[in-house]
């Protein structure tokens, strides 16, 4: 094969030419790596704005401080809680929204200078003022006042005030709830400048205090955050959505409470239940839920819940007790027990051991009763209590036949509040997690001691939790609360995910915070379609909006391409980029062996070489 030959170029253009070739190469090299680091800084300057100051935000509101209310960037709201023995004012406050969607506003309790948490109550009740409408706003005044004297002036505007009533009201007749509830919504914007419409004062149903309990809970427990943690994950079917394949989201927690008058279960029902509408009963059943969007966007799904949750008025544990006392009287007024007398008594298995205690009935009859200290039997008692036998509303039911979705078990967590850590903390102090069966030998133990041992041990101080009422009544408690738990709400006895508690996290969590994170769910919409979020201090470089960084990226790029231009401008003017240079033949040429002619390229000497 014929030696192949290149034209060649002088050495000195050579070396001028590989001088500037390494020079651009660098020029090019460094301008990608300028317009690279500017792109991420842009980027990245963004997510900051909306994640590094929803992090620092949030550390800094954990704790129990003092609120700053010289941040211009806290936003405040107040709910009052008007319940039946008193009424209640509640200050919380949140920053900016993060700008996410997926992201709910980060509302805490306020604190005062001391670190207290600013809460003030009154008493009696707003409901006492059913013959007095017209003093309903001097009735709320002080804690309007409170709440006016801890949120900064400048700030009032923009507060929202909901003034929520509760199981007090509820027993009112709607002409005496309207009548109270039209005096607050005429004189309070009179006197304060909150953000108060019409809606923010209303008597809310038991369904909707406990849907509001429910959230309030799991939002201080970060289950509605969209972050990867320990926390199982749960397949829901979200209702309303398009698309039909279960979502993937933290498990949420299950609530359950019971005071001296009620019990309560809330939690959230992860599949679609079918109901037959001609049907009273299930729909009955089917009222039992709530379906609700806790984001500011309703066409986005990801905090869509379904929540079953319900209230059993005369479950309590107190209420519990007086039923019982008197089906022991009715059994004796009708034979079935003898005794009635201090010196031979009804034998009672729900009392500690030889424990005396004294029934009177409606007539003012006296019954005397003596403790036996029998677990078993006082189960056996008590259930007749639950009403199991009622007729279901719809299949699977539990107290008194209402209707109970199926729980998965094997996939939940309930926490228990109230009576639930009453009963196993003052006296046994087995507070926090739930375990049936060192539960019920503690309690077995309890109920079958002396009563003059305990007596004894009271006096000593080794129950101080305890009250009087609490240490008498503690073995029939025991038992009513795992009667509730075990043979009402079927939970199984071998459950582990059962956690008593009085705080979350060290703190009280009120059904307010449900309520007022619910009802500003839509806030963040404004600041969302403004472009307005909390960053907190950053270089001024870092502070541009979207907007402006879409506008910043297009003047980097007419830069660099510019400089590229002059650039080639600057070698065009040296003459290494002359006319002359753009009749270079093809690469086809060059690749000719010597004494051939390409098809179609006439034959030429060096144009522009010589």
């Amino acid at each position: 094969m014929a030696r192949m030959s290149f034209p060649s170029l002088p050495a000195t253009w050579h070396i001028k030419l590989n001088g500037y070739n390494k020079k651009f190469t660098v020029f090019l090299l460094g301008l990608c790596f300028v317009g690279i680091v500017a792109l991420i800084l842009i980027v990245e300057s963004h997510k900051l704005g909306m994640d590094d100051s929803y992090e620092r935000y949030a550390s800094k509101y954990t704790h129990a401080e003092a609120t700053d209310i010289t941040d211009p960037n806290l936003f405040f709201g107040i709910v009052i809680d008007a319940g039946s023995s008193g009424t209640r004012v509640f200050v919380y406050f949140w920053p900016r929204h993060t700008g996410n969607s997926n992201e709910l506003l980060q509302i805490q309790q306020m604190r005062d200078k001391d670190r207290s948490p600013v809460v003030k109550k009154i008493k009696p009740g707003l409901s006492t003022l059913a013959e007095n409408p017209s003093e309903a706003n001097v009735y709320l005044r002080p804690l309007l006042q409170y709440a006016a004297d801890h949120i900064p002036r400048m700030k009032h505007q923009e507060t929202p005030l909901y003034v929520l009533a509760t199981a007090g009201m509820r027993m009112l007749p709607e002409s005496q709830q309207n009548a109270i509830l039209d005096d607050i919504r005429k004189d309070v914007p009179k006197e304060f400048n909150f953000l108060f419409a019409e809606t923010h004062t209303e008597v809310i149903t038991g369904k909707e205090e406990g849907v509001y309990a429910w959230i309030g809970i799991n939002f201080v427990l970060g289950r509605f955050d969209h972050t990867d943690d320990d926390v199982p994950i749960m397949a829901v079917d979200v209702p309303g959505a398009t698309n039909k394949t279960p979502m993937l989201r933290k498990r949420t927690v299950g609530v359950l409470d019971m005071g001296g008058g009620s019990a309560q279960i809330a939690y959230e029902v992860p599949s679609t239940v079918r109901f037959n509408s001609y049907d009273k009963q299930e729909e009955l059943a089917k009222s039992l839920l709530a379906e609700f969007n806790l984001g500011c966007d309703t066409h986005e799904t990801e905090h869509v819940y379904r929540v079953y949750v319900t209230t059993f008025l005369g479950y309590g544990a107190n209420v519990a007790r007086e039923r019982y006392e008197k089906n022991i009287v009715n059994n004796t007024k009708h034979g079935n027990i003898v005794g009635g007398t201090a010196e031979k008594p009804i034998l009672d298995p729900c009392l500690p051991q030889e424990m005396p205690d004294e029934i009177t009935d409606d007539n003012g009859k006296v019954y005397y009763l003596k403790g036996t200290g029998n677990f078993a039997k006082c189960r056996q008692a008590v259930q007749a209590q639950l009403d199991l036998s009622v007729p279901c509303q719809k299949e699977p039911c539990s107290i008194n036949g209402v209707y109970q979705p199926t729980m998965d078990f094997l996939n939940s967590e309930f926490y228990g509040f109230s009576e639930f850590w009453y009963s196993m903390e003052d006296v046994l102090r087995m507070g926090g997690p739930y375990n049936y069966y060192t539960f019920t030998k503690a309690a077995q133990h309890f109920c079958a001691s002396k009563w003059s041992l305990l007596e004894e041990h009271h006096k000593k101080g080794l129950y101080l939790k305890a009250d009087e009422h609490r240490f008498k009544y503690q073995c029939f408690k025991s038992v009513w609360m795992v009667a509730i738990l075990h043979d009402g709400f079927k939970f199984p006895e071998n459950y582990h995910n059962l956690r008593t508690a009085s705080l979350i996290h060290d703190k009280e969590v009120q059904w307010t915070l449900g309520a007022i994170l619910f009802r500003t769910r839509f806030l963040p919409l404004r600041e969302m379609q403004e472009g307005i979020f909390q960053r907190g201090y950053k270089p001024p470089w870092m502070r541009a909006s979207v907007v402006s960084n879409q506008y910043l990226l297009i003047v980097c790029f007419v830069v660099v391409l510019a400089a590229i231009l002059l650039y080639i401008g600057r070698l065009r003017k040296l003459g290494f980029l002359s006319s002359q240079l753009t009749r270079v033949p093809t690469m086809a040429y060059f690749m000719t062996e010597e004494g051939q002619v390409q098809e179609g390229i006439a034959e030429q000497k060096y144009y522009g070489y010589s």
